[in-house]
């Protein structure tokens, strides 16, 4: 008796982060994250707000198209009808970097009133890791029930802190190892956070 040939193996999906950049300060983080991605081969879709770009070129000195440059797609928030604004589209995690309080609000309420609020609210239905890198302080009883509200729904807030304890020289180490921190609760094997291994 012949048997038959085994099927072929399907190939291995892209791993896919979707990246959300709003005006709040601290766009070096969204932009870090995204040539760190594309590092490690990982295909990225980008959605910046309006507020996002202004920042970024005020902050970062670059453009919408250096920006979207960095990413493997660029979608417009007023995109509704992109893949990333459906859960048929596989993606293995999305974080904004950085995240505005406005932008929390609408994710903690399930406004999805844009394509980067309505991306956040697809990761949250899909049980898919969803990280707010939240920009502000101090915190208001409004943003601290917001937070709340993402937590509860099994978001992460992960607001940028640096860490001293690796005495870091440069500003460049504590974004890099903000980001690297980020990137391995995002699921990134690669990530490379420096680990604290005792006095």
């Amino acid at each position: 008796m012949v048997s038959e040939p085994s099927p072929a193996p399907r190939p291995a999906r892209p791993r896919r982060l979707i990246v959300g950049l709003t005006g709040a300060s601290g766009a070096v983080y969204g932009v870090r994250l995204l040539k760190r991605a594309q590092a490690l081969d990982v295909e990225t879709h980008l959605v910046a707000t309006p507020a996002g770009i202004l920042n970024t070129h005020h902050e970062l000195g670059l453009d919408r198209r250096e920006l979207e440059a960095l990413a493997t797609q660029a979608h417009a928030p007023g995109d509704v009808g992109a893949c990333i604004a459906s859960g048929s589209f596989a993606t293995d995690a999305m974080v904004i970097a950085p995240c505005s309080m406005k932008t929390l609000a609408a994710v903690a309420h399930g406004l999805g009133d844009n394509l980067l609020t309505r991306a956040a609210d697809v990761t949250l239905k899909e049980r898919r890791r969803l990280l707010l890198m939240v920009r502000e302080t101090p915190f208001n009883l409004a943003h601290l029930r917001n937070m709340t509200s993402v937590t509860e729904m099994g978001g992460i807030v992960f607001p940028p802190l640096p860490a001293f304890y690796h005495r870091p020289e440069t500003l460049d180490d504590i974004i890099d190892d903000t980001v690297e921190r980020a990137l391995a609760l995002l699921g990134l094997d690669e990530a490379q956070p420096r680990a604290w291994n005792g006095l």
